[in-house]
């Protein structure tokens, strides 16, 4: 098959264009390589494909999505973090963007995997949390991402647009983008640097490790139900001091530890009902956290060792 990759150069992108890749599919990557982070990560993480530079707001998508059998959505301006200055970027990045992507493919009967968040559910009043939850994002971030989805279902609805939401519980694993959490945990362990942490760690997540990720992503395009939306979650809570713990005792190092405050749009708790998603397309979650998060040490301080 021929796959459009949005976001190709990202974290969670370039480990699924590789995954197609090495399941024989031919892929064509996009990617915007906007200064969110420092581009030559970008460029490292996909050295294996070649990636089309295009601004998805604005340029002409007739030649990006030619002859392609369907297209995984997963660009967009990240980070819970959307507040003042720079709530623009997410307008123009994840709702505009994802609006042309779908007029686009919706014109060519090109089905999409669109990658939301489960940032759109807030502060969820019910946990393990379903589908069915009513979404309250609590950041400008997830409010952009709740929006793409409505304008999934709008073009599904009004234009025929074939479309599978998937809402990503807290990625993570080598590659992630150096301003998550885990990746400067194990970035602070490696060099010996103090970690800052935001609150005092009591705060949870159901953390996916990438290549589960990639697995419930193909699956959603080959034979995921059109107008789905299904929760992507790994099934591994815990709070981030009981991942430092974890990942100390991964590492046989200390961390210098520093407490902060609390970052305005955070959650306390996050944790994803994966029924659906199970009963659907017979997908769950298979490495677990300390799996994981060892992936993700040896990785960077492999890269810390090399310099």
């Amino acid at each position: 098959m021929r796959y459009v990759v949005t976001g190709a150069a990202g974290f969670i992108g370039s480990h699924l264009a590789e995954g197609l890749i090495d399941a024989g599919h031919e892929v064509v990557g996009a990617d915007c390589f906007t200064d969110y982070y420092d581009p030559r990560l970008k460029q490292e993480s996909a050295s294996r494909l070649d990636v089309v530079r295009i601004d998805l707001a604005e340029e002409p998508l007739d030649d990006l999505l030619a002859g392609a059998d369907g297209v995984f959505h997963l660009a967009g301006q990240p980070g819970v973090r959307s507040f003042g200055d720079v709530f623009p970027d997410y307008v123009r990045r994840n709702l505009v963007a994802s609006q042309r992507v779908f007029e686009a493919a919706a014109a060519r009967g090109c089905r999409v995997v669109f990658s939301s968040s489960s940032s759109i559910y807030g502060d969820a009043e019910r946990l393990p949390t379903p589908e069915t939850t009513e979404p309250r994002p609590l950041s400008p971030y997830g409010i952009t991402k709740l929006g793409c989805e409505h304008l999934a279902r709008a073009y599904g609805t009004s234009f025929g647009l074939d479309v599978v939401v998937l809402r990503y519980f807290t990625v993570y694993g080598p590659r992630q983008r150096p301003d998550m959490a885990f990746a400067r945990l194990v970035g602070a362990l490696a060099e010996g640097r103090t970690f800052e942490l935001y609150g005092d760690g009591s705060a949870s997540r159901g953390f996916t490790y990438v290549g589960d990720v990639v697995t419930a992503t193909i699956a959603a395009m080959e034979r995921g139900r059109g107008g789905a939306t299904m929760n992507v979650g790994g099934g591994a809570e815990a709070t981030m001091l009981e991942a430092i713990a974890l990942l100390e005792s991964i590492s046989g190092r200390r961390l210098d530890l520093r407490v902060g405050a609390p970052a305005a749009g955070d959650v306390r708790r996050t944790a994803a009902d994966t029924s659906l998603i199970g009963a659907e397309l017979g997908w769950h979650p298979a490495v677990s956290l300390e799996e994981g998060l060892r992936a993700q040490w040896e990785w960077a301080s492999s890269r810390v060792a090399a310099r």
